[in-house]
């Protein structure tokens, strides 16, 4: 291949969106709709020549890419992804009346398809310098630049007309609460399913009748809609805590944290059950009669030869759960559970997109650390097999 198809097509949806959306939105208060920017507008003509001098040479580093030019890439993104902010600080430090103190600046969708098409080309050059020149640092390197220069701009000020700030620092005591409630749900969710799900695989492994009517219930409750299951959850704890002093000491009603916890644990089952079950079959039998023939107990060649082999699949499995409860337990807040779906149910409720986005951001965010962390974890597990 003389070129990358992924680098050239990014860079060119990226120009277009700088060209025809608009770049930020300018509201004179929250409840008025916002008046349409583009990129010229906002950020001048010398700012957007540059940004489009830098999208010209990023779809030239895309023909004949080597390790330099894949690493020369990632500069000049990393450092456009930064400069977008930047671009909008300087539009609201100049254009914003001082004498309008409720008026703030929103993101427009030029911005933010810019940012996801950048985003990507960061992916797409982290990921050809880890797998074919061994630069598995890069990522790391990349996510902290950005989160050091995004943290720089916020806190020098620049970006305090923003609108999506304005609404955190309105509610940053209730966001702390809410992202809590959201990190426990999805991580006890994880962790009852991690537990029980173990179990099942190796009831799965010893037993062959017990097997499929298993995976068959899994995969029912799995095809139930998650909406669909909160609501069949609502009438059985409703009754159960009526009739109950422990469940009502607890906090157990039809609505709230409960319900939510069963669905999540109900929905993060398959994944995991089904991962471990395979990670376990996956070990090779050669490997298991070595260890017998050693005079290794059952339990030592669970715990010592099968689990060790079997942990990259099953912290994949828990990767793939884990992303997925943190998605899911945003929804739970349609029935009380909080979360950070609460914002995002408030603002699709007050038309405000800013709230939304206050609460889908960091969920975005929460799944995106989980994958890689946990991305990471599976890669140091993973041995290479010695002849």
């Amino acid at each position: 291949m003389t070129y990358n198809r992924v680098i050239l097509t990014m860079t060119g949806l990226a120009l277009a969106a700088a060209l025809l959306l608009n770049f930020v939105t300018f509201q004179p208060n929250r409840i008025a709709p916002g008046q349409d920017i583009s990129l010229l507008t906002a950020a001048g003509l010398p700012a957007t020549l540059l940004l489009m001098a830098l999208l010209g040479l990023m779809a030239m580093l895309s023909w004949r890419p080597s390790r330099n030019r894949y690493l020369t890439l990632l500069l000049l993104t990393t450092l456009t992804l930064i400069g977008l902010p930047l671009a909008v600080a300087s539009y609201a430090h100049q254009h914003l009346p001082a004498d309008m103190p409720y008026a703030r600046v929103g993101l427009g969708n030029g911005f933010w398809c810019m940012g996801v098409f950048l985003a990507l080309l960061v992916v797409e050059a982290s990921q050809r310098l880890a797998r074919q020149y061994r630069l598995v640092g890069m990522p790391w390197l990349v996510i902290v630049m950005t989160t050091v220069g995004l943290w720089a701009l916020c806190a020098s000020g620049a970006l305090d007309r923003l609108s999506l700030l304005q609404e955190y620092r309105q509610r940053h005591a209730q966001f702390a609460v809410e992202l809590q409630t959201h990190l426990q749900l999805a991580g006890a969710a994880v962790l009852i399913a991690l537990l029980c799900g173990i179990a099942l695989a190796i009831a799965a492994q010893a037993s062959v009748r017990l097997r499929q009517p298993l995976f068959q219930l899994l995969n029912l409750l799995q095809t139930i809609p998650s909406l669909a299951l909160f609501g069949l959850l609502m009438v059985p704890l409703s009754y159960l805590a009526a009739h109950s002093p422990l469940l009502q000491a607890l906090n157990v009603r039809g609505i709230g944290w409960a319900p939510a916890l069963i669905a999540l644990v109900g929905y993060s089952l398959l994944p995991i059950t089904r991962n471990t079950f395979v990670a376990l079959q996956e070990v090779p039998a050669q490997v298991l009669d070595a260890a017998r023939g050693m005079g290794m107990a059952p339990m030592q060649i669970f715990l010592a030869v099968r689990l060790p082999l079997a942990l990259p699949v099953i912290i994949e499995g828990i990767r793939i759960t884990l992303i997925q409860a943190i998605g899911l337990t945003s929804v739970a807040a349609l029935i009380g559970a909080g979360g950070l779906g609460t914002f995002i149910f408030q603002g699709l409720g007050q038309a405000a997109m800013d709230l939304v986005l206050l609460g889908a951001i960091p969920t975005i965010v929460l799944a995106l650390l989980a994958d890689v962390l946990l991305g990471l974890l599976t890669r140091l597990c993973h041995r290479e097999p010695t002849p």
